[in-house]
């Protein structure tokens, strides 16, 4: 007979993290170092776009967009985030660190930060990495939360090698690779776009404002079984609304579910079941879209993108997403883009990126995931 070990238990979200008490010092490059503020918008604006065109970054930000970042309700900026200001008061670098509210199965700090292309070199970046990471492993430990943790940052694979190298020297080791995806919209004849529409008896509409909480509760069901994914929040799901495309956006609706099928599946969240017993819409699929007008002419085009799209397990086979997908595809035309764009995890479990592909969306350019586990 084999005896079955039992499986040790985690240790302590406070022992795992090993959080420092103190930050580490900052003093390479002779900058004065503060917490970053809303005031600071516009120099921060330049200093994350100066980098994005040096590091051949294929986005641009917006000040509606950073502003968004600076202003999430969860954000702390105080503790958070810090500049680097030179002596003649200009931003030189920056660094945040962001935890999620709605985590719960993992809990997640990730690391955002650069340095100006002119003032590499000095150790400065070598100095902000190090705070972001004891900052970060100080926000695991106080969440409280005793579930496995994560210690994570995002490179673009035309990052620079020095950055790459951050990352390793301090034992981030890349854990998912993703892909930005493209197909072209200019010549519809030749190459046409699906005429899909959803199984009998499911509604194809618009994503208008009364049918939004229904999306999200759609999306913390379709993402439940998508690496790396959390549950959203309602905050967390209004927030990053400046780019928001309404008018290329879309769900699809069940009309008359299966309501004491849905509440007798184990699989049903809670939330969703409290909707159903209210009678609430049920939107088993959705495509929210978003304009990104400040990289446009970094692409050298307008597109469209589609940020998010997912559909509910219970609902999958039943033609939701390449109807959404199409749906969107085609607003994106009438409108004038030039493309469509999306981003994908290449090992989606929901074979996303075989639908992808076979509508005609190519990779344009990739970026990874790169993660300490605790």
């Amino acid at each position: 007979m084999t005896t079955v070990q039992p499986t040790r238990p985690p240790a302590p979200i406070a022992e795992r993290a090993a959080a420092p008490v103190v930050l580490p010092a900052l003093t390479a490059g002779d900058l004065t170092w503060r917490p970053a503020t809303r005031d600071d918008a516009p120099a921060l604006l330049d200093l994350r776009n100066t980098v994005a065109e040096a590091d051949h970054e294929p986005y641009r930000e917006s000040m509606e967009e950073l502003l968004e970042i600076l202003d999430a309700p969860w954000r702390r900026l105080d503790t958070d985030s810090i500049v680097g200001v030179d002596a003649e008061g200009a931003l030189r670098a920056y660094g945040y660190v962001e935890t999620m509210p709605g985590d719960t199965s993992r809990v997640r700090a990730f690391l955002w930060g650069a340095v100006h292309p002119d003032r590499r070199g000095e150790g400065i970046g070598r100095e902000l990495f190090a705070w972001q990471e004891a900052r970060a492993r100080q926000l695991l430990a106080a969440s409280g939360k005793e579930v496995p943790a994560r210690l994570a940052g995002f490179l673009e694979d035309e990052a620079p090698t020095a950055k790459v190298r951050l990352y390793e020297r301090a034992g981030f080791a890349p854990l998912r690779f993703y892909a930005d995806l493209e197909r072209d919209l200019r010549d519809l004849e030749a190459h046409p776009l699906p005429a899909v529409e959803p199984d009998d008896g499911l509604l194809l509409l618009p994503l208008r404002a009364e049918l939004d909480e229904s999306a999200r509760l759609a999306h913390n069901d379709a993402f439940r079984d998508h690496w790396g994914s959390e549950p959203q929040t309602p905050e967390q799901w209004r927030s990053g609304r400046s780019t928001y495309a309404p008018e290329w956006s879309f769900v699809v609706v069940d009309p008359a579910p299966d309501v004491d099928a849905l509440l007798a599946d184990p699989h049903t969240d809670a939330e969703t079941a409290a909707a159903l017993r209210a009678g609430e819409p049920l939107v088993v699929g959705y495509h929210v879209a978003a304009r990104y007008t400040a990289d446009f002419a970094v692409r050298g085009y307008p597109f469209g993108y589609t940020e998010i799209l997912g559909v509910r397990r219970a609902y999958r086979g039943r033609k939701v997403a390449v109807a959404l997908l199409a749906a969107g595809m085609r607003a994106f035309a009438d409108d004038g883009m030039a493309a469509a764009a999306l981003d994908v995890d290449t090992q989606n479990p929901s074979g996303a990126h075989g639908l992808y592909a076979s509508l005609g969306y190519g990779k344009r350019h990739g970026s990874r995931l790169l993660t300490i586990e605790l």
